[in-house]
């Protein structure tokens, strides 16, 4: 678990945990409006390598949105989803089982497509700058990632 003190926190958050994301990886974002979640998902993205010049927002009304990078960065919202069927109908193949990232913000809607390993950030909004964000996924990420959030990021 962490404490973000802000948006720069968040932000610098999101940059260390998309500098260490693999082809095929999946972040499922779960929280409130207002929570962060596209703010880590825009750090997510320079982690990444997306260059600065995309303006990385949440799609709700276009639902995924493409970024080049090191590796892809598929920015995926089911905000305005009915559940997993809708997504499906979709053809999500691409993104969550292709060799991107996909970053999924309001995942809790599709839980049940998500695979077992995939990273699973629940951010709580505390008060108009602080967030509870608390991190869980499969062991040997997790290991990786507590490590180079002890060494200081990047």
């Amino acid at each position: 678990m962490a404490l973000s003190p802000g948006p720069e926190a968040t932000f610098r958050l999101g940059e260390i945990l998309g500098g260490n994301l693999s082809s095929g990886d999946i972040v499922a974002l779960i929280g409130d409006l207002g929570s962060g979640k596209t703010c880590l998902t825009q750090g997510i993205a320079r982690g990444l390598g997306v260059s600065d010049k995309y303006q990385v927002t949440s799609p709700t009304f276009t639902l995924v949105n493409e970024y080049p990078g090191r590796l892809t960065l598929y920015h995926v919202d089911v905000y305005r989803l009915e559940g997993a069927v809708d997504l499906e109908d979709m053809g999500c193949e691409e993104f969550l089982y292709g060799q991107g990232v996909t970053v999924i913000e309001w995942a809790e809607k599709i839980r049940d497509l998500l695979p077992a390993d995939a990273y699973v950030v629940t951010m709580t909004y505390l008060d108009e700058f602080d967030r509870k964000i608390e991190i869980t996924g499969g062991r040997e990420k997790m290991a990786r990632l507590v490590e180079v959030i002890k060494d200081g990021g990047l």
